[in-house]
């Protein structure tokens, strides 16, 4: 469990377009194997320390004609923003994804103090 030391917590959310590869033959639509798309996001506002982000595949088009794969994840997670990862392998065809995030965290104290 992650404990905050601040008593100013602040909460961010949105949802972000990943790709649309069905309207241009993309490698999700029409590869196969390995395959991974990222999308940068900037939080509204950064936090003291990185915060728990939390990602979920909010819409997905997918191919009926394989098995579907997916994982998505949130890396590289800084007070500033964090990096979405989705990946999928095999025979997946994956049309387009969206993805929803929150993140939740320890904001700065302008009435405290910090010693140098």
């Amino acid at each position: 469990m992650r404990r905050l030391q601040s008593g100013i917590i602040g909460i961010d959310h949105g949802d972000v377009d990943l790709f649309s590869h069905f309207e241009d033959d993309g490698t999700m639509w029409r590869g196969d194997g390995p395959r991974q798309s990222h999308a940068t996001v900037r939080f509204s506002q950064s936090y003291t320390t990185p915060p728990h982000v939390q990602v979920s595949i909010s819409m997905w088009d997918i191919s009926n004609s394989s098995n579907t794969r997916a994982d998505v994840q949130a890396e590289n997670i800084t007070p500033e923003g964090f990096e979405i990862v989705f990946r999928t392998w095999a025979d997946t065809q994956v049309a387009r994804v969206r993805v929803a995030w929150t993140s939740f965290g320890e904001l700065p104290n302008d009435d405290g103090w910090e010693l140098y």
